[in-house]
């Protein structure tokens, strides 16, 4: 997966020109040993439901605190990232550190995208509730943690999205604009352009 992608929007979309960071966290695949799958999965998942133009930027970085910290400040202070989405390092393994990493970095968590992860995530498999997954914001960056794996990311990101553009409108970002046929996302009738 590339550094950079832009995704060009679509015809007729009321929305700005968002910027999204993508961290895939994994050893494995920050060292070449693996193909990242998470990554682009996630950016598959935006190709089909963001109709917003959006820059996307991607890192890959090891399952240790300090790089984690380092590609999350980075993409939310430098680059200006309105949405930050991790992917892997979420479970209670010594080395699943990303949760650890993301509080670190945040200024304030919002438990309702840990729980409501974890609960989709329930409706597959039992050991959801080893998931540490959370989320939050850093300035004007909403910041959350995904799984690993691309089936359980598209069952997760599928429902998670929903609140993400007004959480974004909340903080101060760009209005994302969504494809309601991929994702319908939820905001109040006074927050809507159309």
């Amino acid at each position: 997966m590339k550094e950079h992608t832009s995704l060009p929007g679509r015809d007729g979309h009321v929305g700005d020109t968002a910027t999204i960071g993508i961290v895939t966290v994994s050893d494995r695949a920050s060292t070449g040993a693996y193909e990242d799958e998470g990554g682009p999965a996630i950016l598959g998942f935006l190709e089909e439901a963001v109709r917003s133009p959006a820059e996307v930027h991607y890192r890959c970085v090891p399952d240790e605190v300090d790089a984690i910290v380092e590609a999350l400040t980075h993409l939310c202070d430098e680059v200006g990232c309105d949405v930050v989405v991790t992917t892997g390092g979420t479970g209670p393994a010594p080395r699943d550190v990303t949760p650890d990493a993301t509080e670190a970095v945040l200024d304030r968590v919002l438990p309702g995208f840990g729980e409501q992860m974890r609960a989709v995530s329930l409706a597959y498999v039992p050991t959801a509730i080893l998931s540490r997954q959370l989320g939050g914001v850093r300035g004007s960056s909403l910041v959350f943690n995904l799984p690993g794996r691309p089936k359980s990311i598209r069952e997760t990101i599928d429902v998670i999205w929903k609140a993400v553009p007004y959480a974004v409108d909340l903080i101060g970002g760009a209005y994302l604009d969504m494809d309601d046929d991929v994702c319908n996302a939820f905001r109040p009738k006074d927050a809507r352009r159309r």
